[in-house]
């Protein structure tokens, strides 16, 4: 085909005028001499006219009568050119449509297996590589693109310089019971958890440093909120405090919430996203609460009658329910800081004065989406970082180059880090974590 394809999201530019689109058929409707297809090229989704008698007029009897068969005769997924002109469309949620002129089958698919009733969950997932193409499917990975996009802008703009952290690693950033292991000439490695400690290497060397990539944890769960393949941006800034490091992620999670607000509106409209609380979160501050605070808080409320988490003690680990319950208490995305350090990673500064808590925090989002960022000010002294990974049972040897940070020109610095499916997941609006990312890994899912 010679014509210029126009995609489906820039049709409004071509209002009155014949075009041709590339697609493939989503769905199909209609009976006697008219036809409707719903059109979808990665981009948006799209209403396409028939009129036989247009066709008639065009083509003549015979061969218009053909034509307009083979429109009817469409099987969901079979990709097409259509040729139409653009008429706006006020009963159509993308508010046009397209008369079609005339029509051509590429490529046609027979017996699709994913039609347009229910499915359950495994079925779906095992077609994971057809899944995507529905509609609101698509729309979460818009989403997911938006995000990315604000991230790299937003880092820019803050004077961040990309640094790519290396997948496969010698030590572990944070705990060595969530590894995967693999062999790596005789010697064993390890698949990333998080870039961090390569990442401060970065930002003594370029300053504000930034890391996207995928990380990999090795637990045993089986929670809508984890993956044991996800993506994770790890930033890393020397010459920063505790508190201003809070304000930046602050206003980095709002900066990616406006930009899927300005770059995905009609993603959030089709999963039917409230914007207007979207837009809150943005205009109204993080709330900060210390961690002894919020457990005092729990206590509290615990014999509430809308409780529904565990009794919890000072010094415990919170459990999701803790988490949701917290968050959607204050309405606002929540920092909770300074957590005890007997299960934070070591390389967290303590609370001046109070050994037992560490200067960190964990960024909830509410309604019951739990962590999206964790961060913290990072140790600077050698003697005390030593003592803490020794202490940790780890070998020091493998921390050697981190250790060797804190010898040549240490300096006050923090960093943190955003699970990009969690992100995804809060601003959609969307229940498990699996459909955030194009194909899932967790506990029982290694295919497609």
């Amino acid at each position: 085909m010679s014509k210029k394809i126009v995609s489906i999201s820039d049709v409004k530019k071509y209002v009155g005028q014949e075009v041709t689109i590339g697609a493939w058929v989503a769905n199909k409707s209609g009976k006697g001499k008219l036809a409707f297809l719903q059109l979808r090229d990665g981009t948006a989704f799209f209403q396409a006219v028939a009129f036989k008698p247009n066709f008639i007029e065009q083509f003549g009897e015979e061969e218009g009568t053909a034509k307009f068969d083979t429109v009817k005769r469409l099987s969901q997924e079979t990709s097409v050119y259509v040729t139409g002109v653009v008429k706006e469309d006020e009963r159509s949620k993308f508010g046009y449509e397209l008369d079609i002129r005339d029509l051509e089958v590429i490529g046609e698919s027979q017996d699709y297996p994913i039609t347009p009733k229910e499915h359950g969950t495994d079925f779906l997932m095992d077609n994971r590589h057809l899944w995507l193409r529905s509609r609101k499917q698509v729309a979460i990975q818009q989403i997911r693109n938006a995000i990315i996009y604000a991230s790299y802008e937003f880092f820019d703009r803050n004077g961040f310089i990309k640094f790519d952290s290396p997948i496969l690693s010698g030590n572990a950033a944070e705990n060595t019971t969530e590894l995967f292991e693999t062999d790596y000439f005789g010697s064993p490695a390890f698949l990333s958890q998080s870039g961090q400690l390569y990442l401060e290497a970065g930002a003594m060397a370029l300053g504000r440093v930034f890391d996207f990539g995928p990380v990999f944890r090795a637990e045993k769960s089986k929670t809508r909120r984890h993956l044991t393949e996800f993506w994770m941006m790890d930033a890393e800034y020397p010459f920063m405090t505790h508190e201003q490091s809070l304000d930046l992620q602050e206003a980095y999670v709002k900066a990616l919430i406006q930009g899927v607000l300005d770059r995905a509106p009609q993603a959030l409209e089709t999963l039917e996203r409230d914007t207007e609380l979207l837009k809150k979160y943005i205009a109204e501050p993080f709330k900060r609460v210390a961690y002894d605070d919020a457990i005092s808080l729990l206590q509290e409320h615990e014999a509430d009658e809308d409780t529904d988490y565990e009794h919890i003690e000072h010094g415990d680990d919170f459990g999701s329910p803790h988490e949701t319950w917290i968050s959607n208490y204050f309405g606002v995305p929540t920092f909770v800081v300074n957590y005890p350090a007997s299960f934070k990673a070591f390389y967290m500064k303590p609370v001046p004065g109070n050994e037992e808590r560490v200067l960190c925090a964990d960024l909830l989002a509410p309604e019951g989406y739990g962590e999206i960022i964790g961060g913290s000010e990072r140790e600077t002294d050698y003697d005390k970082l030593l003592a803490k990974i020794e202490s940790e049972g780890l070998n020091p040897a493998d921390y050697a180059f981190y250790l060797d940070l804190r010898k040549y020109g240490s300096v006050p610095h923090c960093g943190f880090g955003l699970g990009l499916e969690r992100m995804v997941t809060f601003v959609a609006g969307t229940k498990h974590i699996r459909e955030a990312i194009p194909f899932p890994r967790m506990l029982h899912r290694l295919h497609p």
